[in-house]
């Protein structure tokens, strides 16, 4: 590490501030154009980059230069797919948001499920409209590539905790 990248860490001045805030902005903004909102992309990018992982609703506000309701609406969506919780300060009323080390892995799991419900619409539509029809061969064909996401899934999940037990764990 260079330098002056080592004295902005250690001294938290002005141009670490600038380097978070750099960092929030452009992550952010490359969840934008995956399509997420750009206020939780904001709000998660600003959690993931934080010392600790939590930061308070007044913490985000100043951060992001943004409402507490702007904060609320970013935070209720992150917590429905997921990506933070919420949790009481000790001896306070105060929330923390907190984003956890496997929010991907928990945000793709529940992604399975979801798939697996497609799965059982999609060979509904089979059934109903049958092979011999474009629209049942195209349904099938949707129903097929979900059946190989999902074994596909399972794999790459063995295959991540595997990894993470060897090289982040250990």
């Amino acid at each position: 590490m260079d330098e002056r990248r080592e004295e902005s860490r250690v001294d938290g001045g002005d141009d670490d501030e600038a380097t978070v805030s750099r960092f929030v902005e452009r992550f952010a903004a490359q969840l934008v154009q995956a399509g997420m909102t750009r206020m939780p992309a904001r709000v998660f990018a600003a959690l993931l980059s934080s010392e600790r992982g939590a930061l308070s609703s007044a913490e985000l506000s100043e951060q992001l230069k943004i409402s507490p309701a702007a904060v609320s609406g970013a935070v209720r969506y992150l917590a429905q797919v997921n990506m933070v919780s919420r949790e009481r300060e000790p001896g306070s009323r105060r929330e923390r948001y907190r984003v956890q080390g496997d929010q991907w892995y928990t945000a793709l799991l529940e992604r399975d499920t979801m798939m697996k419900n497609w799965q059982a619409t999609m060979q509904e539509g089979v059934d109903r409209f049958g092979l011999d029809t474009p629209q049942g061969r195209r349904i099938n064909d949707t129903l097929e590539f979900f059946r190989f996401l999902d074994e596909e899934l399972g794999s790459l999940m063995r295959r991540w905790n595997a990894h993470r037990a060897e090289r982040l764990d250990g």
